[in-house]
């Protein structure tokens, strides 16, 4: 085998793993959020049609932060970012939509709904702007389209290892078929919805061992229990790369005029590796779009908000501080 085709094979193993990251997020609840415990909800506001998504909020003053969770992931994923930001401004983290404390929403779960239930959450709970809007990994897709919806009140935008548009393809189209694809990803959670629709599904059932958190609050292996949270992340999985991804693309030029900071993960463990050669093209393109933008590098792993918050912290901070300015 030559050198090109191993390198070949190390840089598509690594996209791969990059895509999957970028995909799956911070996964369930991972502490509390500014001091309210992740077992109860913060704040439950009521949508037009009557479900409840649950907001998180912290601090005083504008603009106020807005942070969107990655794939799988709910408002406590920012237990770590939010105090620091609430020193500065009022920061609100929220639960999508069949996550968390959140009432279940209609399929599909495309960027489109979940942009305007956030938009219609913050109406109902009366939180205005304006906003820096937060999105880590497929949440940064979710930011861009509520950006697009409150166009007017956002300040400013930070991406955090953000997924990008058409994600798939772009990967498939330097290494070829069955790279970087969502179908590993999306099998727990189809297998997880499968056996959960099941009658008298239980926590102690072994066979949702996989499904089930072993530790954690009730609350979270009591939603594992539900095929509705499961039926979510399917359906957010099946449109991240296809429709949602489609209606990024229709936001054109529209955001170009708002400061942007792209944080990109770099190796967190000493290594020296540089970040997927790919991942930095596809983020330094995304800045790029952005007529005031900067970008970094930061050492940490996918999961930036959790080993690197004051990077993340310090990002928002600076678009606050630069959007006070008269």
């Amino acid at each position: 085998m030559t050198t090109w085709s191993v390198r070949r094979m190390q840089m598509a193993a690594a996209a791969a793993g990059v895509i999957a990251l970028a995909a799956i997020g911070a996964g369930a609840a991972l502490g509390a959020f500014a001091g309210d415990p992740a077992s109860k909800p913060g704040r439950l506001v009521t949508l037009p049609d009557h479900r409840k998504l649950n907001f998180r909020c912290a601090g005083q003053g504008s603009p106020t932060v807005l942070l969107e969770s990655g794939f799988g992931a709910d408002s406590n994923a920012w237990f770590k970012v939010a105090p620091r930001i609430a020193q500065v401004t009022r920061v609100c983290a929220y639960d999508r939509a069949g996550y968390g404390f959140s009432d279940p929403g209609p399929m599909p779960r495309d960027g489109a709904a979940i942009a305007r239930d956030l938009d219609a959450g913050l109406k109902a709970g009366r939180i205005k702007g304006p906003f820096v809007v937060i999105g880590h990994s497929a949440g940064g897709l979710y930011a861009r389209l509520f950006a697009a919806r409150r166009r007017d009140e956002v300040v400013g935008l930070v991406f955090v290892d953000t997924s990008v548009e058409h994600q798939t393809q772009r990967i498939q189209a330097i290494y070829g078929p069955g790279v970087g694809g969502v179908e590993s990803i999306e099998r727990r959670p189809l297998e997880c919805q499968r056996l959960t629709s099941a009658a008298h599904a239980s926590a102690d059932d072994p066979a949702l061992k996989d499904c089930v958190p072993s530790k954690g609050d009730e609350h979270q292996r009591q939603l594992s229990l539900r095929p509705e949270y499961w039926r979510t992340q399917v359906s957010e999985l099946d449109n991240l790369f296809t429709s949602t991804s489609d209606e990024v693309d229709r936001i054109g030029p529209l955001l170009q005029d708002i400061p942007a900071v792209v944080l990109t993960a770099g190796e967190a463990d000493g290594s020296g590796v540089p970040p997927v050669g790919p991942w930095q093209t596809f983020h330094a393109q995304l800045a790029a779009s952005f007529h005031k933008s900067e970008r970094r590098v930061v050492k940490s792993s996918h999961l930036m908000m959790i080993d690197r918050p004051e990077v993340v912290a310090d990002a928002a901070i600076g678009l606050v501080e630069a959007a006070r300015k008269p």
